[in-house]
């Protein structure tokens, strides 16, 4: 294990805004295209969303595994009550990084629309076709959606906090740039 310093490795950082920009630009488009009619462009959006899902799953399954095999810095000091929040909210990120593109292929499958990442690589379907899990599955990447997105704009407001109320430099440790 490396021994923690004040700032994230770089591979963790580049991995922590890469997978924001996509998940916050993935949940945009799945907002939108929802409300748009059967159209080119609808379909098209769902394939870009379904590409989105398939990166974001493998990108946070490597993240994942660069944070189990990289110590992270030391937490700055807070209430013992805002480091459980920490560690929970933290964890539960993790678990809808994987949940929610998991959900969406599922429900994908089940729905017998396979997933074609940038359409030249067809990944295997993750359940049967069945419109019936389909109709469970839809609400479920739905309602997991909008956890990940509630919880990241907590997690976002909290490093503004960090930041701008408690002044203790938190967000400097995750932004790129120089060591």
């Amino acid at each position: 294990m490396n021994t923690p310093t004040d700032r994230y490795t770089t591979p963790a950082i580049a991995l922590h805004w890469l997978l924001a920009l996509l998940i916050l630009g993935s949940l945009a488009v799945g907002l939108y295209m929802t409300g748009l009619a059967l159209t080119p462009t609808r379909l098209k959006l769902y394939n870009w969303h379904k590409w989105a899902g398939s990166v974001i799953l493998a990108l946070s399954l490597l993240r994942l595994a660069w944070r189990l095999a990289h110590r992270p810095p030391a937490p700055v000091p807070m209430p013992a009550w805002q480091t459980r929040v920490f560690v929970l909210s933290h964890h539960a990120l993790y678990a809808l990084f994987i949940a929610v593109p998991l959900a969406g292929w599922a429900y994908s499958s089940a729905a017998g629309f396979p997933l074609v990442v940038f359409g030249v690589l067809p990944l295997p379907d993750f359940v049967p076709v069945d419109r019936d899990l389909a109709a469970v599955l839809k609400p479920l990447h739905k309602a997991l959606a909008w956890a990940l997105g509630a919880l990241s704009a907590l997690h976002i407001a909290a490093a503004l906090k960090h930041q701008l109320i408690d002044r203790d430099h938190l967000l400097r440790r995750m932004m790129p740039g120089r060591r």
